[in-house]
């Protein structure tokens, strides 16, 4: 509350009253305190955002990996000086010495880049999932449903199964970008695997200079 208080210049003709203006800042707190709590009560506190990751079982025998459609294996490896390769099916023995099975590609976004090879590898899911996430977005379909429907349409058969394998000189934002590519291509099925010797014999067969440490076999 304001207060005025007129103060007398000793009742001299001419001279103007002077006037002290005291403002109670004391309601206000109140004020702050009935502001702070409203907005506590009334805000959507920011939910944390998670991301999805298949980690390889450790009970699984390479056998059983080796079961994995030919033409829906995707291998990523993650190199130095942020480069980005990839290779497609699964490689024999004698694949790992061609450095040419290995093709360099980037998180541009271009034609030329991982996303476009995706994006083109599992077509029939991208657009069923854009037909839902618009669903979703008209209200016609409730979160739970979209979730699950989801779900299902990444299961597609025909969709890629990708291999994500990180070298010693990878970053991890090299990572992140990798994983967030699999999240806008819709890859229902992805896994972080540990970088095999014969993906570290592509790596050094293609850029021997990078200073990849190759394991070579005992005779």
């Amino acid at each position: 509350m304001a207060e005025i208080q007129e103060k007398d210049s000793g009742g001299k003709k001419g001279k103007q009253k002077k006037f002290n203006v005291r403002v109670d800042f004391t309601p206000m707190v109140d004020m702050n305190m009935l502001l702070i709590t409203f907005f506590m009560l009334c805000t959507t506190m920011s939910k944390p955002q998670t991301m999805e990751i298949a980690m390889p079982r450790k009970d699984v025998d390479v056998e059983e990996q080796e079961k994995i459609k030919d033409s829906r294996a995707i291998t990523i490896l993650l190199g130095k000086n942020d480069k980005v390769y990839y290779y497609l099916g699964m490689l024999k023995t004698e694949d790992y010495e061609n450095p040419d099975k290995l093709v360099e590609t980037n998180f541009s976004g271009d034609e030329n880049s991982l996303r476009a090879l995706l994006l083109g590898r599992n077509s029939e899911v991208v657009q069923q999932m854009k037909d839902l996430k618009l669903k979703k977005n008209n209200l016609e379909v409730a979160d739970s449903t979209y979730r699950r429907q989801s779900i299902e349409i990444k299961k597609n058969k025909e969709s890629p199964i990708v291999m994500i394998k990180a070298s010693e000189f990878a970053t991890y934002r090299n990572l992140v970008d990798a994983l967030d590519e699999m999240n806008i291509c819709s890859i229902g099925t992805y896994a972080i695997m540990d970088i095999a010797p014969g993906d570290l014999r592509l790596l050094y067969n293609r850029d021997p200079a990078a200073g990849y440490e190759v394991v070579t076999e005992e005779k």
